[in-house]
């Protein structure tokens, strides 16, 4: 078995190792969610974590870890006689790896045995082997949706439910979830986010002497594992027993009604949504407390609460930055702490808060607020170097739904119709491997013409392996959606541009909420770029917009074909995933020899292919050319304007009515 590294050996990381110790002290706490960038000893600190963790008393030969004080009276391996005498073991770390199955991690039924027999054989999984310890999910922004529910599910009720055509197992499921991630590959769900109690993050330092010490210790480790755990042997044991005796002492911490009123005032002055977080940071103070040493929960107690679980609960849609304003987070303990309850107008944002809310902007000032005007044809304004600074976004908004035609095979998610082990059953099929998804109907027509040749006697339906089928079921799939933005002279007026941006951030919004992944082509001047690759982050894709500088020519066909070059490579990397490509421009093509002809051969591409796309047709005034819908044609798609995107668009209603009755 490998050595872990020393859990005290971690250089820095504080907030990491005092998250991972508060929820080691109180499990109640709820997990830590620990977003970093790669590289910053996320997974090398919580796998130290076990080492640290007391022994837990277990039922003798129960797969399912049950408390021998107080056993499961529902355990499928029981019943148990409860008082009686159990077995130690060491706590367990579980890894959930990002591309699990479903019966991995909930378990598995037999179901020939099941159907031929009568009995439930069932295989515990991942949540069963977790219980009473910790659930590691690295990477778990990339967790599949349906693995994200189950999830949900059993952390929320503390118990899995494995339910195969009217077979059921319940078992208990209580266990420290822990998640690290890095944000530049996509963001977590909502609903998981808020699941996990605390959240922290990390980075590499950027002082000299702590890189020269991580690489020394490292390397130490790596030549003599065991020798290099020893020489950090009295400092763990030294922390094991503070955990220990931290735990003794959480029972007898006081958490006074000043505390409460802090934490209340706290999570209302950053509006935060639901009552979890009060109640997270209420345990988290606790357990403060308790390692400290103390019975009495403090300020400085809440106020590390806070900056632990709060951030993550503030997010409002996935462009915004997790973080806290510590500035206001003291304001708003220092006016609730006074015997009178909190001030119910303090918000942190009266007149000397200091990072209260922000002060609005002052706007466009300075920044070419007077719009230069369109040049002809796409050419730079005069006087000028054909390139304006970038203008702000509209407020995004609702917009209609896009989707690939026809069925695919893709990773799970919400856009486009496709072929899914989750979903609605369309059919059935002989099982290719080992059976998942009984079709218990498809099943018994197969068996039933062959029962008296089986020498049936009895009511019992004599199956064997060839009458077995699975169900073939449809879903949704996320896609590629690759945006390609004209940011040249012809778009540049600053009230249209920053109306194409806010509907590219309405359409980024809900790439994020069908989980697709995102990838951005500009083009303007005379070239055409890949601002960025496909990606899961959508985030990432509306901080390249936001910065989009405009002005030049229209290099149409340049940037078709550099779209054309990120799908082919993409392809080879993700051969299922199937595209969806939005170009947002009003048509137009200058610059280079015949750019018009150019552009239209570099459209037949997609039409060849058979890409799904959709131009977004951002032609504005009283003449219009009708460009964008000639060139969505040529690709063999469709065309939307600005107006139509919105879901709640009456011009986009009647436009589909319309497409309908013809």
């Amino acid at each position: 078995m490998t050595t872990p590294f020393p859990f005290t050996a971690v250089v820095g990381q504080d907030d990491l190792r005092l998250a991972l110790l508060l929820n080691a002290v109180s499990p109640s706490v709820g997990g830590v969610l620990v977003r970093g960038e790669k590289g910053t000893a996320k997974s090398t600190a919580v796998r130290a974590l076990t080492t640290l963790l007391p022994e837990v008393s277990v039922v003798p030969g129960c797969r399912f870890s049950c408390d021998p004080a107080s056993p499961d009276p529902g355990c499928p391996d029981g019943p148990h006689e409860g008082g009686g005498g159990g077995a130690s073991r060491p706590a367990r770390m579980v890894e959930l790896p990002v591309g699990a199955s479903e019966d991995r991690l909930v378990g598995a039924l037999d179901i020939e045995r099941a159907l031929a027999e009568g009995v439930k054989a069932f295989e515990p999984g991942l949540l069963a082997a977790a219980h009473r310890g910790i659930l590691y999910v690295d990477e778990v922004n990339l967790l599949h949706d349906h693995l994200v529910d189950l999830l949900l599910d059993a952390a929320a009720m503390g118990a899995s439910y494995v339910e195969r055509e009217g077979v059921s197992v319940r078992h208990a499921a209580r266990f420290l979830l822990v998640g690290t991630m890095n944000p530049e590959e996509g963001e977590l769900r909502p609903q998981l986010l808020d699941r996990f109690g605390l959240t922290v993050e990390v980075s590499a330092s950027r002082e000299p002497e702590k890189r020269v010490e991580v690489v020394r210790r490292r390397l130490a480790y790596d030549d003599d594992p065991a020798g290099f755990a020893a020489r950090w042997a009295d400092e763990e044991a030294a922390v094991r027993q503070r955990i220990v005796a931290a735990r003794e002492l959480l029972p007898s911490v006081r958490l006074g009604d000043g505390a409460l009123r802090q934490i209340a005032a706290t999570c209302a002055a950053f509006e935060v949504d639901g009552m979890r977080a009060d109640i997270v940071m209420a345990r988290t103070a606790t357990a403060l407390a308790a390692w400290a040493g103390r019975t009495e929960v403090r300020a400085e107690d809440v106020r590390q609460a806070a900056l632990l679980a709060l951030p993550h609960r503030r997010r409002r849609n996935p462009f915004d930055a997790p973080g806290l304003d510590e500035d206001k987070l003291d304001e708003t303990l220092e006016e609730s702490s006074g015997d009178d309850g909190p001030d119910p107008d303090g918000d942190g944002g009266g007149p000397g808060g200091g990072g209260g809310q922000p002060e609005p902007d002052e706007g466009p000032a300075g920044d070419g607020a007077g719009a230069q005007p369109e040049g002809g044809e796409g050419e730079p304004a005069p006087g000028g170097a054909g390139e304006q600074s970038p203008a702000p976004a509209a407020e995004p908004f609702r917009t209609k739904v896009l989707s690939v035609p026809g069925i695919g095979e893709g990773a799970a998610g919400r856009r486009s119709r496709a072929r899914t082990e989750h979903g609605r059953t369309t059919g059935a099929r002989r099982p290719q491997g080992a059976l998942t998804k009984l079709h218990l109907a498809a099943t018994v027509r197969a068996a039933a013409p062959h029962q008296r040749a089986r020498g049936r006697s009895g009511r019992g339906l004599v199956v064997r392996r060839d009458d077995l089928r699975q169900a073939t079921r449809e879903g949704r799939e996320g896609n590629l959606v690759l945006f390609v933005v004209d940011a040249s002279g012809s778009m540049a007026a600053r009230q249209r541009m920053g109306a194409v941006k806010g509907a590219v951030l309405s359409l980024l919004l809900d790439a994020y909420q069908r989980r697709d992944k995102v990838g951005l082509v500009t083009f303007r001047g005379s070239a055409a770029d890949v601002a960025l690759p496909p990606t899961s982050s959508v985030d990432a894709a509306a901080a390249r917009l936001e910065s989009l500088p405009t002005g030049g020519r229209t290099p149409l066909a340049a940037g078709l074909l550099k779209a054309h070059d990120v799908l082919r490579v993409e392809r080879l990397r993700d051969p299922a995933r199937r595209a969806l490509v939005v170009v947002v421009t009003d048509g137009r093509a200058t610059g280079g020899p015949e750019p018009v002809a150019l552009a239209s051969r570099a459209a037949r591409l997609f039409a060849a292919e058979g890409v799904a796309s959709v131009v977004v047709d951002c032609e504005s005034g009283p003449v219009r050319l009708g460009l964008a819908g000639r060139l969505a044609g040529e690709l063999g798609g469709t065309a939307v304007t600005l107006d139509e995107l919105r879901a709640d668009s009456i011009a986009g209603l009647v436009k589909d009515v319309q497409r309908r009755a013809a």
